[in-house]
């Protein structure tokens, strides 16, 4: 895939995230009326809990829009981390919920009110975690589709919601059945502990993508299958293979070892040959060769990431 086709498939990705935007709007809504009607902490912890999803979609959306600039200047390996930050976001805004629900949630539970339930908030209520879980699908489906974790994060955001939802729902539930106001907040806090594990994975995925985690040893065997059928004992070989990726886009670089009576010409091509084969194994990869004389001692010191003279 030629890098225009690339980033404009990541343009192409944008309309997800406008989905997404439209759904929270639509899902707040929803569920702050579900709480008017019933004065539900838990259904007021749903409906926060979608607020941060509406701010996480237009974060998804703004980083989307970056991700897809081609590379200049000042950013020659292209902008397509800007997905990690929308990513990180988000599961910083999950475990900003996390805590905003909690203290709600323990307030209540030291000054207890009863609940008014509605059947048409709770109808309310099931009608928004059905149109989270569609979206959640689709986003979690294209995410991965795609590899965009700019996507994916929203998606999963979205299904720690509709299980949130259902929680709640369920507490509202036992409370009507029941009479035990202390379940409302018990449930709500349960939600509390289960969306911060959600924000705790998100985030660490961000971090992890930040720092230049290497690909999948699926992947890096693909790799290396490639580099194999190229070998031959004592006249090509390969070293300092290293990988990394950045959002959808991924970085590889190796050292090429050949004879060095080869010519400048031919080892160029076959280099370049090794690049386009490399390439071919998943769009948007970026392949960096370096060329060295397979006879040569000094060709094998060079292998480290910091080449610091003794």
């Amino acid at each position: 895939m030629t890098e225009p086709a690339f980033l404009q498939r990541r343009l192409r990705l944008l309309r997800f995230a406008l989905l997404s935007i439209g759904a929270a709007i639509l899902v707040i809504g929803l569920k702050t009326a579900a709480w008017w009607l019933t004065g539900s902490v838990g259904l007021l912890s749903d409906a926060l809990e979608s607020g941060v999803n509406l701010i996480a979609s237009v974060v998804a959306l703004v980083m989307l829009i970056i991700a897809a600039i081609p590379a200049d200047e000042n950013h020659p390996f292209g902008h397509t981390k800007a997905e990690y930050f929308s990513s990180g976001l988000e599961g910083g805004l999950i475990l900003l919920a996390a805590g905003l629900i909690g203290y709600a949630a323990i307030e209540r539970l030291f000054n207890p009110q009863p609940l008014e339930v509605s059947a048409l908030a709770l109808v309310l209520s099931a009608v928004a975690s059905v149109i989270n879980l569609v979206v959640a699908r689709i986003l979690l489906k294209v995410g991965q589709r795609e590899e965009s974790i700019a996507l994916e994060a929203d998606g999963h955001h979205l299904m720690t919601d509709v299980w949130t939802s259902v929680g709640v729902l369920a507490g509202v539930a036992l409370v009507f059945v029941t009479g035990w106001q202390i379940l409302d907040p018990i449930i709500a806090l349960a939600v509390a502990a289960h969306i911060s594990w959600a924000g705790f994975a998100v985030f660490k995925r961000s971090v992890m993508g930040l720092m230049d985690t290497v690909l999948p040893e699926h992947e890096q065997q693909k790799i290396e299958a490639v580099l194999d059928r190229h070998r031959e004992e004592g006249r090509i070989d390969f070293h300092a293979l290293r990988t990394r990726k950045a959002a959808s886009r991924r970085f590889v670089s190796v050292h090429v070892l050949v004879p060095g009576a080869w010519d400048v010409t031919r080892g160029h091509r076959f280099a370049d040959d090794l690049e386009h084969e490399l390439r071919t194994l998943f769009d948007g990869m970026v392949v960096i060769t370096h060329l060295e004389p397979i006879e040569d001692p000094r060709s094998y010191e060079d292998i480290d990431l910091d080449r610091i003279e003794p």
